[in-house]
């Protein structure tokens, strides 16, 4: 055999075989028999179709035969729709069937929506099925007598498939629940009374309708536990009259302020007027010299003034001398009387 035409066979050959693969990439003809045996009617054109709009076919013909076989009435066109929706097609056949057997009203058109919207549509349908219990976390609340109660309670939810798109999750639950349980207790009168009766609290809270808007029904709140923490009312009243006494340092030590501002202000008057004072001593030899040189004050004048200074002077001597004697007499008096 020529060489030149073994190569070119060998050349043949492997298109062939790529050729093949391409083939069978583009017309996955074991889906088509595999959908014809499960009594799934797709026809090769569509799988073609499918590989173009880039959708996985086995996707599409899996679900396809879930679908059928579980006696839903879908077409591979609604699941395709889906699917180029960013939605997770065997998810929500799964939900489907599981809504289907517990004859929860759910249609493929509600749980397409319900998926798209971001929600576990499968999850919905089991916690619908079967209720999610929801711890809360540790809810602090003082009641009217100052005590400060702890407590921690376990909602019982079922979801609402008609409320899943638009409908609040659980952290608006856990919140409208934890406003509840604090409202509760701050209402009552004394922490004893919420000791001796946690179930009020839960009927409190239950009677407000904390589901509304939700994508949950609440079946049930229990209180699974409740402490005393600390007293808040006399931490309160600790702290208040701490101001007040800071308040009333600072008002205290502003009087005092006060006066010694003021006591300044007196001692420089003070001062400034026995300058005065001493200022109008000095004008008296000026005023007299003056009186001598007018004429106006003689000589005798002067020296009877003189002499009048003098006497005053020693009548104030004579005075204080008296008054000396008297307290020393009174002093010796006490003395004498102790003795």
């Amino acid at each position: 055999m020529d060489p030149s035409s073994s190569i070119f066979i060998l050349i043949a050959a492997f298109a062939g075989i790529i050729l093949l693969f391409i083939f069978l990439y583009f017309v996955p003809v074991n889906l088509w028999i595999t959908a014809q045996f499960a009594n799934v009617r797709v026809g090769i054109g569509e799988l073609i179709g499918m590989r173009i709009r880039k959708v996985p076919p086995s996707i599409i013909v899996n679900s396809m035969i879930t679908a059928t076989k579980a006696g839903l009435d879908l077409t591979t066109n609604d699941l395709e729709t889906h699917y180029l929706a960013g939605g997770n097609v065997p998810n929500v056949i799964r939900a489907l069937i599981s809504a289907d057997k517990a004859n929860i009203n759910l249609t493929f058109k509600q749980a397409t929506a319900i998926d798209l919207a971001g929600r576990d549509v499968f999850e919905a349908v089991q916690i619908s099925v079967n209720p999610k219990v929801i711890n809360t976390p540790n809810v602090a609340a003082v009641a009217a007598d100052g005590i400060q109660l702890i407590a921690k309670a376990r909602v019982t939810v079922r979801a609402n498939i008609a409320q899943l798109v638009g409908g609040a999750g659980e952290d608006t639950i856990l919140a409208r629940v934890g406003e509840g349980i604090v409202t509760s207790i701050g209402s009552a009168d004394t922490h004893k009374s919420v000791l001796e009766n946690p179930d009020k609290i839960s009927k409190l809270v239950l009677q407000r309708g904390l589901d509304a808007g939700t994508a949950f029904e609440i079946l049930s709140i229990d209180i699974a536990d409740i402490d005393v923490g600390t007293n808040i009312g006399a931490k309160l009243q600790i702290d208040q009259a701490s101001a007040d006494l800071k308040v009333a340092e600072a008002k205290a030590e502003e009087r005092r302020a006060m006066a010694v501002a003021l006591e300044q202000e007196m001692k420089a008057k003070n001062v400034e007027m026995r300058a005065k004072v001493i200022e109008a001593e000095a004008e008296v030899p000026k005023a007299l010299a003056e009186a001598f040189r007018s004429g106006k004050l003689g000589v005798m004048d002067y020296y009877r003034m003189e002499n009048i200074k003098s006497d005053t002077s020693m009548r104030e001597s004579i005075a204080k001398s008296d008054d000396d004697s008297k307290d020393s007499g009174k002093s010796r008096g006490d003395k004498t009387k102790r003795a």
